[in-house]
């Protein structure tokens, strides 16, 4: 009777597998984490396919970066540096190109950089914390294919952020709390995007698909205390 159990239980799966059907292409992956994600985290799981789109998902937020003018960057950091007391240096066309081109090249290290490490983070907490059965190659998938929400969004932002001088505008909680004055409790709000938060819940159902055993409320619950905590502790260095 138990063999038989097994049985049913594995041809289910293989139904639930083939009913998924073929991993698609990049293009028709990145439309599904708009209008189907849970189907896509689904097949995610079982083919963590993550590189293409990373790689694309980098590549907008590095051109999003790159169509806003360098001086606009570079009043941005003199301000900043005014308002801590310091003195920002006159730069010259040399130094305008030279950051021309490393301003984007950050941001695409970063992007990437920031992507493994959260990958990473993700593997830690549920796979060797909580227990979940799930591979680093699988949180990444899921990571790669929800970033590109907050990264299409940001380049659908460039002109709004050229014409405000402001290349750190997002759609955030802090456009709700205009009352708050400028500080700590502000700029936390400021951190919680809400196309990250948006990407975050997509994440909870690939958490979710990984293992069933770990619900998705659980999952989003778990990401998002995760991006609170980043959220102070990035608040508290920004300007």
């Amino acid at each position: 009777m138990e063999e038989h159990r097994d049985d049913i239980g594995s041809d289910r799966a293989d139904e639930s597998d083939a009913a998924q059907g073929p991993l698609p292409g990049l293009p028709a992956r990145l439309l599904e984490v708009f209008l189907d994600p849970g189907r896509l985290m689904e097949r995610l799981a079982s083919e963590p396919r993550w590189a293409d789109a990373l790689v694309v998902g980098a590549a907008v937020v590095t051109l999003s970066v790159a169509l806003i003018p360098v001086d606009i960057f570079i009043e941005m950091n003199r301000q900043a540096m005014l308002e801590r007391g310091g003195e920002f240096p006159e730069m010259g066309e040399r130094g305008r190109n030279f950051m021309r081109f490393v301003i984007p090249m950050g941001s695409l290290i970063g992007t990437l950089l920031i992507t493994g490490l959260f990958a990473g983070v993700y593997t830690l907490v549920f796979a060797f914390v909580l227990g979940d059965e799930g591979r680093f190659v699988q949180y990444l998938a899921a990571i790669s294919h929800a970033f590109f929400i907050p990264a299409l969004f940001g380049l659908l932002l460039t002109p709004l952020r050229i014409s405000t001088a402001d290349p750190q505008l997002t759609l955030n909680l802090a456009s709700f709390a205009f009352f708050l004055p400028e500080g700590y409790f502000l700029n936390v709000l400021k951190v919680f995007d809400l196309t990250q938060i948006w990407s975050t819940l997509v994440i909870a159902r690939g958490v979710h698909a990984i293992d069933r055993r770990r619900s998705f409320g659980s999952a989003a619950a778990i990401l998002l205390v995760i991006f609170a905590g980043v959220a102070l502790v990035v608040g508290r260095f920004m300007p």
